[in-house]
Order: structure tokens, then sequence, then C-alpha cells
């Protein structure tokens, strides 16, 4: 949708959109990728020197994207001359690529604008921009890297994708079968559901080993994955896959929004009364909070390891 003030004032005092993804990184690691100028402006929430960089006046076409996690945030048609100094924004490239806050430093009421995966301090919003939103994102151009028309091309494209949050068993084997479907554009493996932040292979406690999924709508659908995920795990197991026992290795679907909710318990019916399952389906529905990334090594793990171990695999046609 076209943000207007009402809904920026609507993010900054009632909450944020989900992001497709949260980046997080101690701050020696931030240091470590950022120069001294870019962490003071990004992670210190600084302000650059008006007029200090020739992004101003720059408008061939492309994507400016966060230089501390690379996430898609404005594109080149939305940005303007406001002479304020500041590379200057009408609207951010998702509804969900910029988060909002309440900033009452300098004496000043201001909504500050971050980046929405990695917090990233990017700049304000002001309300002097030009119709028909009147929004003028201002934003450090220290903050933002440009990307070139391919890719910006590519970034409009990927924000037409969905995700989908699902956990059936070792995330290993769920992956490698979902990463060779139709419409799948990228699979991560993860931990979800869990009572800690920051959760690791060896300290996930209650959280599933799951998987985000990115798709195409136009290609396949949420249905469709549903679909292919009760074909490959055995889903009347409770807290168990194969070998594997414990809640790490329940299956459950994350819903994101009532309708994915809705979706799924009417799948869930539908495998019900296919009866090709010994039992009936015990998959849990879970309310999506966040996805961790698993460690580098457990990403496609049997990409790199084809002969490592699994307990999935295709074993019905379609319940559709």
């Amino acid at each position: 949708m076209t943000l207007k003030w009402i809904d920026v004032l609507k993010y900054a005092n009632n909450g944020n959109p989900q992001p497709d993804k949260r980046v997080e990184k101690s701050e020696q690691d931030w240091k470590s990728i950022l120069t001294d100028e870019q962490f003071r402006i990004t992670r210190m929430k600084g302000t650059e020197r008006a007029h200090s960089s020739e992004m101003c006046s720059l408008f061939e076409a492309g994507a400016y994207s966060c230089v501390c996690c690379d996430t898609p945030l404005f594109n080149s048609e939305e940005k303007f001359e406001s002479g304020s100094g500041w590379p200057s924004f009408t609207q951010p490239i998702a509804d969900n690529s910029v988060a909002y806050h309440k900033d009452k430093g300098r004496g000043m009421y201001r909504i500050e604008a971050v980046c929405n995966t990695c917090d990233a301090h990017l700049g304000h919003v002001f309300q002097d921009g030009p119709p028909p939103t009147g929004l003028r994102y201002c934003i450090n151009a220290l903050s933002m890297k440009k990307d070139g028309l391919e890719n910006n091309n590519k970034q409009i494209e990927m924000s037409n994708y969905k995700k989908a949050y699902i956990a059936g068993g070792c995330f290993w084997g769920m992956e490698d079968l979902f990463r060779v479907r139709p419409g799948i554009k990228d699979t991560e493996v993860g931990y979800l559901g869990g009572e800690n932040d920051n959760p690791t292979y060896r300290n996930h406690p209650e959280h599933a080993e799951g998987i985000e999924i990115t798709y195409d709508p136009s290609e396949t659908s949420f249905e469709q994955i549903l679909d292919y995920f009760f074909r490959i795990h055995n889903p009347t197991t409770v807290d168990r896959q194969g070998n594997d026992i414990g809640s790490s290795y329940r299956s459950t679907i994350f819903f994101q929004n009532e309708e994915e909710k809705n979706v799924s318990k009417e799948i869930i019916q539908v495998v019900n009364d296919s009866n090709r399952w010994d039992g009936q389906v015990a998959t849990t529905l879970e309310p999506f909070t966040k996805f961790w990334d698993a460690e580098p090594e457990h990403q496609d793990y049997l990409v790199r390891k084809p002969n490592g171990y699994t307990c999935h695999s295709e074993r019905f046609g379609t319940f559709l």
C-alpha cells in the first residue's frame, strides 16, 4: 500500500510491521564491516553533515539498500530533490522495510526511521514532502548504498515474494526437499517458537527446528507448500520424527495471519479425511513471532553432505 502520515504514526504508536528477516550482530561485528562514520550514524544514531554527499543529486535508476544488512529500502523512482541536504524519498520500497520510532531528543518531537531488518538508524520522516502522500524520508546517505538497475529489478521482484514457516523434524531433510520445489526461491533453516533469544543448536529450549521458505506466489501457493509439507514427514507423531525425539522435532505450522491459520486448518482436515496416514494429524498451529537463523554449518547441509542423515522423503502424491 501507499503509506501516508497517519500510517507512519500508527506504526510508531502501535508497533511496526513484521520484517521479512532479522539481522542482529554484536557491536564489534558491526564495527568490523562498517567505516567509523557509518557506524556512528547507523549504530549510534548520528547525523551526517548536510550537503556532504553527492547522493543527494543522483537520480539514476536503481535501489538504495541498508549499508549494514543489504535490505532494500528505497527505490530511485521515489527519490526527489528536497533541498534539505540529505537524500529524500516519498515512500519506502516495501511496507515492512522501514520501522518507525518516536524521537523526542534535541528538544523536538520527530519520527525516526530505522531499517526494520537490523535497526540501523536511517534518518527521520517528515510531513513536508510532495503530493500525493506529503511524506519526506530524510535519510543519511552513509546509511545506504546504491544498487544498479539490474539489481533494482531483482529487488522489486523479490518484494513480491512471500515467506512461510514450518517445522517437521530435522530441518536438514525438510530444507533439502523444499529447495527444489517449483516457485521456491530460497530456504533457510533455523529455530522458531522457543523460550530464548539468539538460540543455538546446543541451546534452543522449546524452539522447533524449522525452515523459512521464500516463495513466489505467482508460481506456487501457501496451500501447495502445506500440501507438500504433509507429504514429506509424518504429521501424526507428537514431538517426534523418525529417530529424533523431543519438542525440537515437533510438527508445527507457524502462521503469520488469520488467513494462513484458516488455510492450515483446512489442509489439516483434508489430510485427515484422506486416511493416508495411520492416525490423525498432530501438527500444531502456533503464531509466528520470530525466525532465528541456524548456524552456517546447518544451512544447505545435505547439499554439502549428500549422504548425511535425513528422515524425510516424499511418501504420497498431492492431497489437493
